[in-house]
C-alpha cells in the first residue's frame, strides 16, 4: 500500500514537472512580446518628441526654396550656416537676448526672497487666519492668467511702466506655485531645529536666513529651473507690456519674422533653434531636479 502511494505521488509530480516545463516557454514568449511592445512604444515616443527637434535645426539650415520642396528634403543639400549670421543681421537678436536675460534674473531674483518668505511664513509661523489665506493664494491658481490680464496692463500703464523693464519683471513675482512648493518644504523640515535656534536666542529673520535657508536649496533650485524656463519662452505678457524693438524679448523677435505677406521659414527655425538651445541645454542637465520639483509639489507634514 505505501509502495502504490510512492509511486502516485511520483507520477502526480513529475506530471506536474511536465506542466511547468511546457508552460514555461509560453510564459517566456509572452514576457519578451510584452518587453518588446513596452521597448517599441517607447521609441516610438521618443521618436515623436526629437523629430520636431531635428525638424528645426533641420529647416534652419536651408534655403526659402529648399524648405519648401516637395519632397521634402530629410538634411539640407547645401548647408546653409549663414542663416545664424543673417539672423543678427535682420534683426538686433543680441539685444531680444540681452533683454531676455535681465528679464529672466530679475525675475529670478525677485522671486528668490518672495516666494520663500512666504513659504517659510505659512509653513512655519503661526498667525491667525493662515491656513485660510494660504487656500486662498491656492484659489488663485484656478484662475486664468487672460482674466487678469486687462486689469495688470491697466496699473502699469497708469504707473508708466509701460515699454521699461519694470514692466517685465515686477509682475512675474506672482508665483503662487513657488510659494506652495517652499511651503511644503518647509513643513517637512524638524520643529526641533526651529526650537534649537530660538534657544540659542536666534530671531525669526535668524532663523529663515541662517537655518531655513541652507536646507531648502533643493526646493530652491527647482524654482530657479522653472522659473527660467518659464521666463525665457515668455510670449503673451512681454508682446503687450512692450512697444519698442529695443525692448522686445526673445520669443518676441522670432515673430517679427513674419509679417502680413511674407514668411522666411528658414529664419524662423534658426532664431528658434537659438531660443530652443539654452532650455535644452539646461534640461539636459538638470532634468533629475525637474523631477525633484513633481515630486516635492507632492510632499506634506
Amino acid at each position: 500500500m505505501a509502495s502504490d502511494n510512492l509511486m502516485l505521488e511520483t507520477q502526480q509530480s513529475e506530471s506536474v514537472a511536465s506542466v511547468a516545463a511546457s508552460a514555461t516557454p509560453s510564459r517566456s514568449w509572452m514576457n519578451h512580446f510584452g518587453r518588446g511592445t513596452v521597448y517599441f512604444l517607447m521609441a516610438f515616443l521618443a521618436f515623436t518628441t526629437i523629430f520636431p527637434f531635428y525638424f528645426m535645426v533641420n529647416t534652419s539650415l536651408m534655403s526659402l526654396n529648399e524648405a519648401f520642396a516637395y519632397p521634402p528634403y530629410l538634411a539640407p543639400p547645401n548647408p546653409k550656416w549663414g542663416n545664424y549670421v543673417e539672423i543678427f543681421q535682420k534683426l538686433p537678436f543680441a539685444r531680444f537676448f540681452a533683454n531676455s536675460v535681465i528679464h529672466v534674473l530679475g525675475v529670478i531674483a525677485g522671486r528668490f526672497f518672495i516666494v520663500t518668505m512666504a513659504g517659510y511664513a505659512f509653513a512655519r509661523i503661526d498667525f491667525p487666519g493662515r491656513n485660510k489665506i494660504f487656500m486662498g493664494f491656492l484659489a488663485f491658481m484656478m484662475i486664468p492668467n487672460a482674466v487678469t490680464l486687462v486689469s495688470s496692463f491697466i496699473i502699469l500703464q497708469s504707473m508708466g511702466w509701460i515699454d521699461t523693464y519694470m514692466a517685465l519683471i515686477i509682475p512675474a513675482f506672482n508665483y503662487v506655485w513657488g510659494i506652495f512648493l517652499m511651503r511644503q518644504y518647509f513643513m517637512t523640515l524638524p520643529v526641533s531645529l526651529e526650537d534649537a535656534g530660538r534657544i540659542d536666542g536666534a530671531s525669526e529673520l535668524g532663523i529663515y536666513f541662517r537655518l531655513f535657508m541652507p536646507l531648502a536649496k533643493p526646493a530652491l533650485l527647482v524654482i530657479i529651473l522653472f522659473t527660467f524656463s518659464d521666463i525665457w519662452k515668455a510670449f503673451l505678457w512681454p508682446l503687450i507690456v512692450t512697444r519698442s524693438i529695443e525692448m522686445r524679448t526673445v520669443e518676441v523677435g522670432i515673430a517679427l519674422l513674419q509679417n502680413q505677406y511674407s514668411s522666411d521659414f528658414p529664419l524662423q527655425m534658426t532664431a528658434a533653434t537659438l531660443v530652443a538651445l539654452p532650455i535644452i541645454v539646461l534640461f539636459f542637465f538638470t532634468q533629475e531636479y525637474f523631477m525633484e520639483g513633481i515630486n516635492l509639489s507632492g510632499t506634506n507634514k
